[in-house]
């Protein structure tokens, strides 16, 4: 008999489930052909099970302090990962794994705490994976077969039919898991053309054999290795070796963010960006969601979920003609960009770069900034970590990524504004070393300020300020103390202009009226004939205004 279905069974669930997909991810990562042939399946698997595992050790972490009798229930332990996994969730295959997860924790969480042996837990068991599927497929908004739906399906079918314990149970839908997989060439023809099974049922097997190891007390059972690239032949006929989608086939761009919102806006949200794109997942309840769709207008996808309440964590990434063949190969070079609002978001990768969207207070860890290197799947690649307090860090991203063989130039900007400089000389075709010069004279020749509210009363280098002033900060420093935020921008932009200027640019935090950007422009022309204004709606919180001077 296997171990009990409790909260140890989730964490090791979780722990071998990792460990896991850490060896297999780069296996994975190669045979990637569908939606995107963009190498990161299992990456995206492998970081988003690494989001859950840190949230039910912190669970395991909050009950050791209070003391050697205090231990979470299952309840606890299954909504921490489910929590986990979908706030950490990358990728379309990731965020359909977070539905799975969070399918299962709706029942398991349900049935209370306590110890589940036997028979009961077997059924228990087979409850949660049914449920799992379900949420999965009502979290798509165009089911594929032939995909970890697909997998998914067949090892809960599988494990309804099966009896006994839940040791068993685990055992029936990992052996099912593993022969739907080998099925899904046969049912999508992308995969058929590559040769390969499709790699987010790949994952997911891992998953599924992680929780037989850890119910059955044995560790993973080892699953057959995925097949390599190969003519893959069904009923006799050659394969079309021509691959998966190719350069320029379906959009530009992977979004994703969460999302806090009820559920009648996130319908409204679902409809919108189903038709601006494909690929849509948008998985969560309870006011948080993780919101997934391939689009050629980025922009427009986070302006719809503006829309439908506040995004946050918001990554966009750009196809790479490369990335969309059959064997995904590096783009020569990519630069990453760091930026705090989701218009600057959309304006930066739009230019190209793959992004990292942060909110106040939640400043990027470095590994973040390393995988989004990985992302951005260049042999050179530039970081704009635009942001002074952000040094360090993007530091230490760019030393661990050189370490991967990626050749890394940190171009130190300290505001969005130098990135939006550094992002509009950059040359792909000229040598990287050209480039990167380039880049860091024009973020060099950028002067940049911020308009922002002060929260308390501090003293600073133009005086003391009250809480509810505006600041007006030039190169990092309070320059100007006002009451009104035109005028004390309109006041930092001639302090600014008085040293010469030929491009002011306006990049408007969220909630800031247009009316403001009309008004600075009038202002400008009206003392400065010689000089062009750029308006930016940046949506960034940190800041009511950013001002760039080049």
């Amino acid at each position: 008999m296997g171990r009990s279905l409790d909260a140890g069974a989730v964490r090791a669930w979780c722990a071998l489930a990792l460990d896991a997909l850490g060896r297999a991810r780069e296996e994975i990562d190669a045979i990637n052909v569908y939606p995107v042939a963009d190498g990161d399946t299992g990456t995206n698997l492998y970081l988003t099970v690494e989001s859950a595992v840190r949230a039910v050790d912190a669970v395991f972490d909050a009950h050791a302090t209070a003391g050697p009798a205090s231990r979470p229930g299952l309840p606890e332990a299954v909504r921490a990962m489910a929590h986990g996994a979908l706030i950490g969730a990358r990728g379309n295959s990731g965020t359909i794994l977070a539905q799975l997860l969070r399918g299962m924790a709706e029942v398991l969480a349900a049935a209370g705490d306590g110890d589940h042996d036997g028979a009961a837990a077997g059924g228990l068991l087979r409850r949660a994976l049914r449920r799992a599927v379900e949420s999965a497929y009502e979290g798509v908004a165009r089911p594929v077969e032939g995909t970890i739906l697909t997998v998914a399906a067949a090892a809960a079918a599988a494990a309804e039919r099966s009896g006994g314990d839940a040791t068993a149970v685990a055992r029936a839908a990992h052996a099912e898991a593993r022969t739907a997989l080998e099925a899904t060439p046969g049912q999508l023809d992308v995969l058929g053309r590559a040769g390969v099974v499709d790699a987010g049922g790949r994952g997911l097997v891992e998953v599924l054999a992680a929780l037989s190891g850890a119910l059955g007390g044995s560790g993973v059972p080892v699953p057959p290795k995925a097949p390599a690239a190969r003519p893959w032949r069904a009923g006799g006929c050659p394969a079309d070796t021509g691959g998966g989608p190719g350069p320029g086939d379906g959009p530009a761009f992977e979004v994703i963010y969460l999302l806090d919102a009820d559920e009648a806006a996130v319908a409204r949200l679902r409809a919108r960006l189903d038709v601006l794109g494909e690929s849509l997942v948008v998985v969560g309840g309870d006011g948080l969601w993780n919101v997934h769709v391939h689009v050629d207008d980025a922009g427009a996808a986070v302006e719809a979920g503006i829309e439908a309440g506040r995004p946050h964590r918001v990554r966009i990434t750009h196809f790479g003609a490369a990335e969309r063949s059959r064997v995904p190969e590096r783009v020569q070079r990519a630069v990453v960009a760091v930026v705090p609002g989701e218009g600057l978001a959309g304006l930066c990768a739009g230019a190209g770069a793959t992004v990292v969207a942060v909110r106040p207070g939640e400043p990027p860890a470095s590994g973040e900034l390393v995988e989004a290197v990985r992302r951005a799947h260049a042999h050179e690649v530039v970081l704009l970590p635009n942001d002074a307090d952000l040094r360090h860090t993007a530091a230490a991203a760019a030393e661990q990524a050189r370490t991967e063989g990626v050749r890394v130039a940190l171009i130190p900007t300290r505001s969005p504004v130098q990135g939006i400089a550094a992002l509009a000389v950059h040359e792909p075709g000229r040598r990287f070393d050209e480039d990167v010069v380039a880049m860091t004279a024009a973020a060099g020749a950028t002067r940049y300020a911020e308009l922002a509210v002060a929260e308390r009363q501090s003293w600073t280098m133009a005086g003391v300020c009250q809480a509810g002033d505006v600041l007006g900060l030039i190169d990092g420093d309070v320059a100007v103390i006002g009451e009104d935020l035109a005028a004390t921008a309109a006041t930092v932009l001639d302090r600014m202009l008085a040293a010469g200027g030929e491009m002011v640019t306006l990049v408007l935090g969220a909630g800031v009226p247009d009316a403001l950007a009309e008004r600075l422009e009038r202002h400008v022309r009206a003392g400065h004939l010689a000089v062009d204004t750029v308006v930016y709606r940046g949506g960034q919180q940190s800041a009511a205004l950013l001002i760039g001077i080049e």
